[in-house]
């Protein structure tokens, strides 16, 4: 049997990483798929749920033998990593993630990248907020964007098999420049997080012993800030490695809320609602 890749090795087997293994198993895309990580109980469980066939072993993370290694951890592990296995990686190899962050990064990994190994950087649009390889599924990427930033030192063979990856795991792949990618996720991914994680906040010290507001959210709250509670090591991550573009757009989202403050606080119900329903419309826009 003829597979894309004879050995795989993803370091970070959680939701997104997890789920990419299912794929190259059941797509017959790799030979053998192996899973590295920080935890050693994960790892056993994902061999438990066939997620992967074996576990990495050392400060290599049992890349030696890998044609592609996917760097599925914290992004803010991603550097680190990367000087790690750069001695271990074997010629040809292609190393690729899923991190929502690029711009700086991919420059960083480009600066460890041995000679003769290609970096195809990547990040598909399909979080949740339960994280964990118990959460991995192999529809996961279905009709989800996948973002590849190539640079103009990426290797157009290496950049063709990740997004044969991608296409294989029914994502709809696009290009972007890496720079650019950072300012889009910032506004549309980056900003929404932030906003749920302080709402969550916001109204949690409102309770006090008499007055429980949190036991009356209702589907509006609940829907608004169910992505708080995704993985705050992750999050954290995410937020200082793009603080440039994410402090730009807290402050425009802060110049609309206290636009809205303004209209309530002075009673201006038409231009109150004009402002609504200018939200209203291009919310809809998008469905």
């Amino acid at each position: 049997m003829s597979f894309l890749f004879n050995n795989v090795t993803i370091i970070g087997v959680g939701l997104i990483g997890g789920s990419l293994a299912r794929v190259l198993k059941a797509k017959g895309l790799a030979g053998r798929v192996v899973g590295s990580g920080r935890s050693r109980e994960s790892l056993e469980q994902a061999i438990r749920l066939g997620v992967i066939d074996a576990i990495g072993q050392g400060p290599a993370y049992g890349v030696e033998d890998a044609d592609l290694v996917v760097l599925a951890s914290p992004v803010g592990t991603f550097v680190r990593i990367m000087q790690d296995i750069a001695p271990h990686l074997k010629q040809g190899a292609i190393v690729t993630d899923v991190g929502s962050v690029k711009g700086g990064l991919v420059r960083s990994i480009g600066q460890v990248l041995p000679v003769g190994c290609h970096y195809v950087p990547g990040h598909p649009i399909a979080g949740r907020e339960k994280s964990g390889v118990a959460e991995a599924a192999e529809n996961l990427f279905n009709g989800k964007r996948c973002i590849l930033t190539p640079g103009p030192s990426t290797d157009a063979k290496a950049f063709e098999l990740v997004r044969r990856v991608w296409i294989a795991a029914g994502a709809l792949v696009t290009e972007m420049d890496a720079d650019l990618h950072d300012k889009v996720f910032g506004a549309v991914s980056h900003l929404p997080h932030v906003a749920a994680f302080a709402m969550m906040t916001a109204v949690a010290e409102l309770n006090t012993g008499t007055e429980e507001y949190l036991k009356f959210s209702g589907g509006g709250f609940r829907d608004f800030t169910r992505i708080a509670a995704s993985s705050p090591e992750m999050w954290r991550d995410i937020c200082l490695m793009n603080r440039e573009n994410l402090v730009q757009k807290i402050d425009r989202y802060l110049a609309s809320l206290n636009q809205l403050k303004r209209d309530i606080a002075a009673g201006d119900g038409q231009r109150l609602e004009k402002h609504l329903q200018h939200a209203s419309n291009i919310r809809r826009g998008l469905e």
